[in-house]
């Protein structure tokens, strides 16, 4: 995976002799006759409208994600995934590497059902304002008195329809049934409670919460085979468990990024969709590679592992600025002199610092960023 170059983007792809199945909000697919090829772009929608700013090695994280996914999960159900190896792809692919290495999967055609499988393990989106207007969710109801991003207590099954363009509509589990019948939409509900169950499981061991999840199916000689994507950000809510509180809404790893940028705009909600800023792409990607890195135990690249590095370590001085604004405050609140304090910090900063380079006074007055005399001064003056 060092080959991707996290910094480029791919909004929409160009197969000369392929013919084009569809292009949807994100992905790109191609018909092989008994086989697809699915290109995931850098294309991102929200209110499903598809923005006019990709978001860099975004296509990249869905794909590999949904790759360990299906992995991880395959002894649940068999998915449709033949390769996502481009040497291993039909040789007039090899030609158009550069357009779907890391982002494309090369799969097997399926029946799909015509109904969206949604778990929600959380009281949130579309779920928290049915609840506060109704007490339960798509029919479901839950006890009274829960709070925006509460726990549910068990998770619950929610089918929706299934748009190409506008929006998915949630419908009844009855509902469901008359469209796929009663044994398979008891099937298709108890498969996606338990793919969700293990990868909830997975990702709080990650750090995450995996609040809530869209997944597809369809059929292949007769058997149900998981389709699509699994668990990506775009499908699916992620959150950081530390920080997690009830009450409120959550930071998040998945696009709600964007989704929040767009709620301070005059905008309808209907096409042409804003462009984003800089910070706002930027943001996004950090975190959908970040959900990657954590979710799987590898940054998708070595670039961004010193990346995701950096980026821990300006957390870490955030804390540790943060820590030292509540010290101020209490050492003023106790009427503790300016001078004094000044005075002890240096002395402990000073002692610290010649602690961890063994007393090599010439490192400790680099890292100190002073002369090596006026640091044999500060040791003499505070008797260090």
């Amino acid at each position: 995976m060092d080959t991707l170059d996290a910094s480029s983007t791919l909004s929409q792809t160009s197969i000369p002799g392929l013919p084009l199945w569809r292009r949807g909000k994100v992905r790109d697919v191609y018909d092989l006759g008994d086989r697809l090829l699915i290109v995931t772009t850098d294309r991102i929608s929200a209110f499903d409208v598809v923005l006019p700013t990709p978001i860099p090695a975004k296509g990249a994280v869905l794909t590999q994600l949904s790759r360990f996914w299906f992995r991880l999960l395959g002894d649940l159900v068999p998915n449709h995934v033949i390769t996502a190896t481009v040497d291993e792809y039909p040789r007039e692919l090899h030609a158009v590497r550069d357009q779907i290495e890391l982002r494309s999967m090369l799969v097997k055609k399926t029946e799909p059902f015509p109904v969206e499988c949604v778990a929600r393990g959380y009281l949130v989106g579309s779920g928290w304002k049915d609840y506060q207007r109704t007490g339960a969710v798509c029919g479901i109801e839950l006890p009274k008195g829960l709070r925006e991003s509460e726990r549910l207590e068990a998770p619950i099954f929610t089918p929706s329809t299934k748009a190409e363009s506008g929006h998915d509509e949630n419908i009844s589990f009855a509902q469901m049934s008359g469209l796929v019948g009663a044994a398979r939409a008891a099937e298709l509900r108890d498969l996606t409670l338990a793919l969700y169950g293990r990868a909830r499981a997975h990702a709080e061991g990650c750090g995450i919460l995996l609040a809530d999840t869209k997944l597809e199916f369809g059929t292949s000689g007769g058997r149900v085979v998981w389709i699509d994507e699994a668990f990506t950000p775009d499908s699916s809510r992620f959150w950081p468990r530390d920080g997690y509180a009830p009450g409120r809404a959550q930071p998040s790893f998945d696009k709600q990024y964007v989704r929040d940028y767009l709620e301070t705009l005059d905008w309808d909600k209907r096409p042409p969709g804003p462009p984003l800023p800089e910070d706002v792409v930027t943001h996004t990607r950090e975190k959908y590679l970040e959900a990657y890195a954590r979710l799987t135990g590898t940054p998708l690249t070595a670039r961004d592992a010193a990346f995701c590095g950096r980026r821990r370590r300006l957390r870490e001085r955030h804390s540790v600025k943060q820590q030292l604004d509540t010290l101020v405050s209490e050492m003023i609140d106790r009427g503790i002199l300016f001078s004094d304090a000044r005075r002890e910090f240096e002395k402990r900063f000073i002692a610290r610092v010649l602690q961890r380079h063994r007393g090599n006074l010439s490192r400790a007055a680099k890292d100190l960023q002073i002369h090596r005399n006026t640091l044999g001064k500060k040791i003499e003056e505070y008797k260090i």
